[in-house]
């Protein structure tokens, strides 16, 4: 009998250290151990893959296309995007433009800016057939929704999201399609574009007339925009429910705010020309990212308390409503508390 009742003070006893620790733990998440979920924060939303460089042409004038090789590769939908991992380490993402059906090879292609962050010079100057690369995805952001009718718009190295989109429009259903550029040397796809149909594509060189393009509409068409930012800003004037392809964060504007992080115990100070990654990981170096651009995911952090100008174009609605790209993304008032 004492051994019993050993025991059950023991057990009795464990018991209660429980209840005292649950209970130490929700009013005090940083002691001894965080408190909250398991935090989403700094993973990568596809598994890396690697492929070869087979192939590297000039489809026009400072535009480079890629075809990259490997084994049963993810399949795809017209409108989906490949993240590459460039020898840098640099982490761009590019449209897929070829045959979704091929799980043999993606297609990719980017225009040279010299002026840019340096990914597209990096792919000038250093990608060359039979190198091997690091590619994540696909994912898919620009979907091709079913629809009664389509109208797309494409500016220089826009085409490349909306070509298999006009491979893959049903037989039977009407589309247009106004691609514009500087001059005809400069667009690429250009002979595959006007070979799926000549009465249905409108070239222009230099700026387009959009008001006329646009003016009818039919309802239930699906309107589609790809180019550069002031042609999509153009285009969403004109008709708001566009839908349109980044690969540019908006990320300009804003103020200085402070974001705490809840699980370290550190409040940081966020200026108004700088980021959430950037004061984060001032205090953290090995704090995960890649893109910097709102594209990727790795950075997603869970959000606690305050409100987000969201700047990414990666989440959803529903994500959106508890997490942020840290990259892009910034406070709406004064504070934000993430689960870091």
């Amino acid at each position: 009998m004492p051994k019993l009742r050993t025991v059950a003070v023991v057990a009795g006893s464990a018991l209660l250290v429980r209840r005292a620790m649950r209970r130490r733990i929700r009013t005090s998440p940083l002691w001894p151990m965080p408190a909250l979920e398991e935090p989403v924060s700094g993973r990568p939303r596809s598994r890396a893959l690697r492929v070869l460089v087979a192939a590297r042409e000039e489809v026009a004038e400072e535009v480079v296309q890629l075809r990259l090789e490997g084994h049963d590769l993810p399949r795809w939908e017209p409108g989906a995007h490949l993240d590459l991992v460039l020898p840098s380490g640099l982490v761009r993402q590019y449209s897929l433009c070829g045959d979704p059906e091929d799980d043999s090879s993606y297609t990719v292609a980017t225009r040279l800016v010299p002026d840019g962050r340096g990914g597209s010079r990096e792919v000038h100057e250093q990608i060359r057939a039979g190198m091997e690369l690091e590619v994540r995805g696909p994912r898919n952001r620009f979907p091709l929704v079913e629809a009664e009718s389509y109208v797309f718009v494409a500016g220089g190295i826009g085409i490349t999201p909306v070509l298999p989109m006009l491979r893959a429009v049903p037989d039977g259903v009407e589309w247009r399609l106004l691609y514009c550029g500087r001059d005809r040397a400069s667009m690429p796809f250009l002979e595959d574009v006007e070979e799926l149909g000549r009465d249905r594509v409108t070239v222009v060189e230099g700026p387009a007339d959009l008001d006329g393009f646009l003016a009818d509409v039919p309802e239930g068409a699906a309107v589609y925009c790809c180019g550069p930012e002031g042609l999509m800003a153009a285009v969403q004037e004109r008709f708001p429910r566009v839908r349109l392809e980044r690969f540019a964060p908006r990320t300009s504007g804003g103020d200085a705010f402070e974001v705490e992080l809840r699980r370290s115990g550190r409040t940081l100070s966020v200026p108004a020309g700088s980021t959430v990654l950037a004061a984060v990981r001032a205090e953290f170096p090995n704090t995960l990212y890649s893109c910097e651009q709102g594209f990727c995911g790795t950075c997603q952090q869970r959000v606690l308390e305050g409100e987000v100008d969201h700047r990414d174009e990666l989440l959803t609605d529903a994500e959106r409503a508890d997490s942020m790209l840290i990259c892009v993304s910034r406070a709406r008032g004064d504070r934000l508390v993430l689960d870091m």
